[in-house]
Formats: C-alpha cells, sequence, structure tokens
C-alpha cells in the first residue's frame, strides 16, 4: 500500500505543542516529510532552541504515525530536529560531579504522610516518558521506600575506583537512573543516624555517582525541615522545589512552612508550584465520581495566596498504592485516570522549568558564614 505526504500531514495534526494547543501542522513545524517502504521521515523545527517539549513533541510524533497507520509505518528514529543557534547562558554554581546535569527539582513536603515519595516517584517516570533523562535520588535517608517503588530492592550499585575515589554507578529501571540509602542497607534495619551521618550519606549519592547526562534530576526530601535540606541547597544548585500536600488544613499549614523555608532569603530556591496529593476519591469502576476526603481545592487556594503555580491534583486511586507496593508505578500506564494526572504534572513541571529558567538568574549554593 502505498501512503503519501498528505496523509501523513493529516496523522500529525493530532499532536499539539502543549504550550499553544495548536497542531504542529498548523504551526507550520513539519517540513521535508519522505516515505520509503515502511518507514517515514520529517523535519520538526522549533522555534527556540530550549524548548523545554523537544522530547515529548518527538515521541508524540512517533506515536500519533504508529496510530494513524499501525504498523504499516513508523517514524521512530526518522525524526530530525531543527532549532534556532542556542545562545550560551550563564551557568549555574555547581558541583564538578554534577555537571552533566541541568536541573536539580527537589521534592519536599511539610508533613509525612502526604503521599510525597510516590508524588517523586511518579514524576520521575512520568519525565523519563517524554524522552528526558532523568535520575532520582532517595534523600529521605530515615524511611528510604524508592528501592521498593521501583521494585529494584535488594539490588545493590556497583562502585568502582577511580584513582582514590569510589564512584557510584546508580541502578536504572523505567528509564530512571536512581540512588538511595536504601540500597546499601537492609530494608528491616531501622537508621538511628545522627544529623551528619545523615547528611554524610545524601553527599555521597550526589557526589560519588556517575550521573552523566541529565535534563532533570528529582530529589526525594524527608518531610518537614531538617539538616539534609540545608545541604542539599549547600552542596548543588537547585533549579527549584516541588511541595506536596494533602488539601487538608492541616498539611497545608505544614506546605507553608516548606514554601518559606525554600524561598527564605537565606535559602532563596524558586517554588515551582504544588501537587495536591489525594485531592479526592475516584473509584476505578465509577471514574466520573469524585469523594472529596480530605476536602476541596485546598492547595489550589494556596497556591492563588502564595501566587505559586499548582502543578496538578492527583486522586486517590487504588492502582497508586498497588503500584507502589509491587514496584510498578501507576504513572507507567499513561492512559488511564492516574497516568493521565501524572502526565499533566509531569508537563507542568516541564514548563514551569522552562519559566524559571527564561526569567531568573541560577540557584547559587547556599554558604553558611561562621562568625
Amino acid at each position: 500500500m502505498s501512503f503519501n505526504k498528505k496523509q501523513i500531514l493529516q496523522a500529525l495534526r493530532n499532536v499539539k505543542h502543549p504550550e499553544t494547543a495548536q497542531d504542529i501542522v498548523a504551526m507550520g513545524m513539519v517540513d521535508d516529510i519522505w516515505i520509503e517502504n515502511d518507514q517515514v521521515g520529517f523535519t520538526l523545527s522549533f522555534k527556540r532552541a530550549n524548548d523545554p517539549f523537544i522530547n515529548s513533541m518527538r515521541k508524540a510524533c512517533v506515536q500519533a504515525i504508529e496510530k494513524f497507520f499501525g504498523d504499516q509505518l513508523s517514524a521512530k528514529g526518522n525524526i530530525k530536529l531543527k532549532t534556532p543557534e542556542k545562545k550560551s547562558a550563564p551557568q549555574p554554581s555547581q558541583n564538578n560531579a554534577l555537571k552533566g546535569i541541568k536541573n536539580i527539582i527537589a521534592v519536599a513536603s511539610g508533613k509525612g504522610g502526604v503521599g510525597k515519595s510516590t508524588v517523586a516517584t511518579n514524576l520521575a517516570v512520568s519525565l523519563a516518558q517524554t524522552g528526558a533523562k532523568v535520575g532520582l535520588i532517595d534523600a529521605d535517608i530515615y524511611g528510604p521506600s524508592i528501592p521498593k517503588m521501583f521494585n529494584v530492592e535488594g539490588k545493590r550499585p556497583m562502585v568502582r575506583k577511580e584513582g582514590e575515589t569510589e564512584v557510584i554507578s546508580p541502578i536504572e529501571n523505567y528509564g530512571v537512573k536512581m540512588l538511595s540509602i536504601g540500597f546499601f542497607i537492609n530494608p528491616d534495619d531501622a537508621l538511628v543516624w545522627r544529623g551528619p551521618m545523615a547528611t554524610n550519606a545524601l553527599k555521597q549519592l550526589l557526589l560519588q555517582a556517575d550521573w552523566g547526562e541529565l535534563d532533570y534530576m528529582v530529589v526525594d526530601l524527608p518531610p518537614g525541615t531538617s539538616d539534609v535540606h540545608l545541604t542539599l541547597v549547600q552542596e548543588v544548585s537547585v533549579t527549584g522545589a516541588i511541595i506536596v500536600s494533602t488539601p487538608q488544613d492541616v498539611a497545608l499549614a505544614d506546605a507553608v512552612k516548606g514554601i518559606k523555608m525554600f524561598t527564605g532569603k537565606h535559602i532563596n530556591v524558586p517554588v515551582l508550584g504544588l501537587v495536591e496529593n489525594m485531592s479526592w476519591f475516584t473509584p476505578e469502576e465509577l471514574p466520573d465520581n469524585k469523594y472529596y476526603i480530605f476536602g476541596k481545592d485546598g492547595c489550589k487556594n494556596l497556591a492563588e495566596k502564595q501566587n505559586i503555580p499548582l502543578l496538578g491534583q492527583i486522586p486517590i486511586v487504588q492502582s497508586i498504592r498497588e503500584g507502589g507496593d509491587s514496584g510498578h508505578p501507576a504513572a507507567l500506564e499513561w492512559e488511564s485516570i492516574v497516568g493521565k494526572a501524572f502526565k499533566e504534572v509531569a508537563l507542568s513541571v516541564i514548563k514551569a522549568v522552562d519559566e524559571r529558567n527564561k526569567n531568573m538568574d541560577p540557584t547559587q549554593r547556599v554558604e553558611i558564614k561562621h562568625k
């Protein structure tokens, strides 16, 4: 069966740019189409060299061709990118060990039990599904849960010698490179560590690992405010923070403390936005029903009051808990209710990071001066 360029354009009209909501054909982004046997290729043109949606748009184009033509045509590996010449931008004050990492995103919560690690896990997976290179550090030193959530419990990272330094190779699953103190301890042991022990562990995970090139590093912080938070902002240039909360007043009061900690004059890390977890209960067999168990729109109202974005609202669905327990994150199912919710959060985070980087200088590492 023969195909023509008109059919290719028809398929690509289903792909919309997240910022403009226009389809890429109407925007004039598609050019140089060629078809040969069961392969199709074209050039995808972007107006900005640092468009944050380049990877996700390329992946969406491949999926649109597959959905329209089935297995008769494939665009995988055949999409060329055209962007303006990239201008050099000021670089953040970053440790040399992390020089290949473009953005570091801290995921924090004012209190425990709001699903911070679940959000961090599914955010990392969703970012990876857009085609981005993603890393994840489990900095929740006292309660590491990332190994279980990624189904890599019992694995041990490889450690190699480079001169006098030991270099750790992160574990990888679902397209995410990760490190956790949980890889180095018995999961049944309770960690009873003083502050310096916890902060030294974080430094090792950050600075002694071979992270390579990453678009985003997600750092899952302990709940509250602690030495671990201070160590992070001292050691690396944090692009921005995400605060996770449930909609109830008790959690929101602590979320405000988290916002104030990051935006205080001594730390000065931008808050990219709020993620509201457990927004409502939706039974999977009744996907249109919403039961507001913990209150309604608490984070939405707080975001408006604090003048920061609401990055998304995640419902209470049984599959989220099951995915965390089984090591198969719910965000892997992009067409499910939960998958779509986490996809929305990931795209909002990409946009928020892009806006932050366009409009603000790089974050400087915190320096503690002793008098």
